[in-house]
């Protein structure tokens, strides 16, 4: 085999390998919870991504709770520890919480085993020091899968959620824009994928939670959705 054959062989294992890393919706590693396809129920999912913020979160729940919608939030071990008020307002809103890892490092992806069970284990630890539940749910930081990953789920037992619907809301300003481009993808199942810790998701999300009202949707918890366990 030609040398070059090699290298071009080898670059496109290499690029389907970080293409089905990096999208937690091609269940490539393991079984993540995108989406309920075919639902005859007007329900979606809203998910917050990386909180308790506690300049964001408040305003948030504030707007959940006008609008009557529950969502769930992934939160990150370190803010947990950080807000614990914030926590249980959030449960005492009825919202569900979920594992989002300790650090939520940007290496996460290359981390071993043992390392990726500690920020599980510590996280859950935080969770439970205030609610006496483990939480059941996880969600990789960037939705990055792997193998080692896998394994580390599989041991701690963890239902994986991911998401159809991206909002990009870290990345783009611009609410209006990300609003236009994710509305017409809402349908019964959709999961969308936010993160409590903007201006932009603040205004985006009244945005979608007005649209849910006008389109008789109602958000509703992960647990709810796909009807699985939150906590053990």
């Amino acid at each position: 085999m030609s040398i070059y054959i090699l290298i071009l062989l080898l670059s496109v294992y290499l690029l389907f390998i970080i293409i089905v890393s990096v999208n937690i919706r091609i269940n490539y590693h393991l079984k993540a919870y995108n989406r309920i396809k075919n639902y005859d129920l007007n329900h979606i999912s809203i998910t917050f991504d990386d909180g308790p913020n506690l300049d964001y979160t408040p305003k948030v729940l504030n707007l959940l709770k006008k609008y009557n919608a529950k969502a769930t939030f992934f939160c990150i071990g370190k803010n947990i520890k950080s807000n614990p008020s914030l926590i249980k307002k959030i449960i005492d809103d009825g919202h569900t919480i979920g594992n989002h890892t300790y650090t939520h490092s940007n290496l996460i992806g290359f981390f071993n085993k043992k390392r990726m069970l500690k920020e599980i284990d510590e996280t859950n630890k935080e969770i439970y020091k205030i609610t006496n539940n483990n939480m059941m749910f996880f969600r990789p930081p960037f939705g990055v899968t792997n193998p080692i990953i896998a394994k580390a789920i599989k041991e701690t037992g963890h239902k994986v959620i991911g998401w159809n619907i991206r909002t990009y809301d870290t990345i783009i300003k611009n609410p209006d824009r990300i609003f236009n481009r994710i509305s017409r993808k809402i349908n019964p199942g959709s999961v969308i994928l936010l993160h409590d810790k903007s201006d932009t998701t603040i205004k985006l999300l009244e945005m979608i939670l007005i649209f849910l009202r006008k389109n008789n949707y109602e958000s509703i918890t992960i647990d709810k959705l796909f009807n699985l366990n939150a906590y053990a």
